[in-house]
């Protein structure tokens, strides 16, 4: 039996199929080319002869593989999925397409990481279960004021599979779940730090604010210095060319590798503390509308466009909320069910006049439980958004049924709400967040370098 790519056969009767079986058989002591060879002379039709030909069947296009990562395989139908819904969502943007070879092997390195990051999960026992994952989709209809059922219909308008966006939806869960695992819990913020983010910040630029566009070529971990040639030339190239008047969009969705790439590399307003120092000195004599030069940092080369820039606001009253917690982490021993159910356990304790802070100490996962799980005044932004909607949703003195976060499940208790001036330490707050973010946006996505750069990868793209 051979299997030809791209070769179709005319039609046979059952009666010639015996025939042309038993006048074949030899071709089985052939090498197989040769037999292919032989067969395809002996059904070509005579010349010579006004025998009518019967009508061609139509090609069937045999889906191929496209990569290799580890022991799993991306193929061409997967890959031109993905291409077509990133042409299509830069369409919907208005950003011009780069070219369809560019694109292609855009998406294939993101698939590619993004398989190497999935296969890291699931060796470490990570995973997404459907009613978690019914959940964060019942929020996200919630946020754009819809039912799920409304929400499903939308994006099947937009041509967008409900199957496909659940799995999208479970990525990104997992994503988040792997960033808090193997980055933010690890991450360490000292008072020296935030004392010289502060003291850096320059009287003209340090209440500025500045809407950005960006670009990235990355750099492997373990890139020689050839390696670092190239993709410093290739930073050049895509600058050349914005120079030349390509839109910025178009060019970050072919060069750039950074999350934000097919969204024309826009980054959106950024105050200058949240900025890398690196950008944040960069910008200092860039006038609205200019581009930096190529810029380097341990991730790879960078370009910026300024968009636009504001004066910063000033700091305002905020509302905060102080708030308790027991928190039961979910690791490969704690399943979700039995987080949750642990925590409804502790749930009808507490409604029964059980002692929060006793059952915090005794329970709670968090370095909270030695103080009864008390997390002092917390403001807006100060926690993640599950968390947050969850605690802004109860009363002084109410505690809510189980809730999920990247950290796990927690009971959350409101114990008094106030509104304050936190001007001096907002600003402290603040420094403390960015330089949180900061540290944690580059360190996930050299997390994810090198969980890529540790796989075996093997990209067939150009072969036909």
């Amino acid at each position: 039996m051979f299997l030809l790519d791209n070769f179709s056969i005319t039609h046979f009767t059952a009666k010639t199929y015996i025939a042309l079986a038993q006048m074949f058989a030899p071709l089985r002591r052939c090498g197989e080319a040769f037999g292919i060879l032989l067969l395809a002379l002996m059904l070509a039709p005579a010349t010579g002869h006004a025998q009518a030909q019967p009508k061609p069947r139509p090609i069937l296009t045999v889906d191929r593989i496209v990569a290799v990562v580890n022991d799993e395989v991306i193929t061409r139908n997967e890959l031109s999925i993905r291409v077509a819904r990133a042409a299509s969502q830069l369409a919907r943007q208005g950003t011009p397409a780069p070219p369809n070879a560019d694109l292609e092997k855009q998406i294939l390195e993101r698939m590619i990481s993004d398989r190497a990051v999935t296969q890291f999960a699931k060796e470490n026992g990570m995973r997404i279960d459907d009613a978690e994952l019914d959940r964060a989709i019942e929020r996200i209809a919630q946020d754009n004021q819809m039912i799920v059922a409304q929400l499903r219909l939308a994006l099947e308008k937009d041509g967008i599979p409900f199957a496909r966006f659940r799995e999208d939806i479970r990525g990104e869960i997992l994503m988040a779940r792997l960033r808090e695992r193997e980055v933010n819990d690890k991450i360490v913020v000292t008072d020296t730090e935030i004392d010289n983010l502060l003291a850096a910040a320059t009287q003209d630029t340090a209440n500025n604010e500045f809407n950005l566009s960006h670009i990235l070529v990355r750099v492997a971990e373990n890139a020689g210095p050839e390696q670092i040639q190239a993709r410093q030339a290739r930073a050049e190239q895509a600058l050349t060319q914005l120079k030349s008047g390509t839109d910025f969009r178009q060019i970050a969705a072919s060069f750039s590798e950074a999350p934000d790439a097919l969204q024309g590399g826009v980054m959106g307003w950024r105050d200058n503390a949240r900025l890398p120092t690196l950008f944040s000195d960069a910008l200092r004599g860039m006038k609205v509308g200019e581009l930096s030069s190529v810029l380097r940092s341990p991730n790879g080369f960078h370009i910026l466009k300024l968009n636009e820039q504001r004066g910063g606001q000033q700091a305002a009253l905020v509302q905060q909320t102080n708030t308790r917690h027991i928190l039961i982490k979910v690791s490969e021993v704690v399943s979700e069910a039995e987080g949750r159910n642990r925590l409804r356990n502790l749930k009808e304790r507490l409604d029964n006049k059980g002692d929060f802070a006793q059952i915090a100490r005794a329970n709670s996962e968090d370095t909270s439980a030695s103080k009864g799980g008390d997390l002092g005044w917390i403001s807006p932004g100060d926690t993640v958004p599950e968390f947050e909607r969850a605690m802004d949703a109860l009363k002084p003195g109410q505690i809510s049924e189980p809730v999920r976060s990247p950290f796990g499940w927690h009971l959350i208790q409101v114990m008094e709400r106030r509104t304050s001036d936190m001007t001096g330490e907002r600003k402290r707050l603040a420094a403390r967040q960015t330089l949180r973010e900061r540290k944690g946006e580059e360190s996930f996505q050299e997390w994810v370098r090198r969980t890529r750069d540790l796989a075996y990868v093997e990209i067939r793209l150009d072969e036909r």
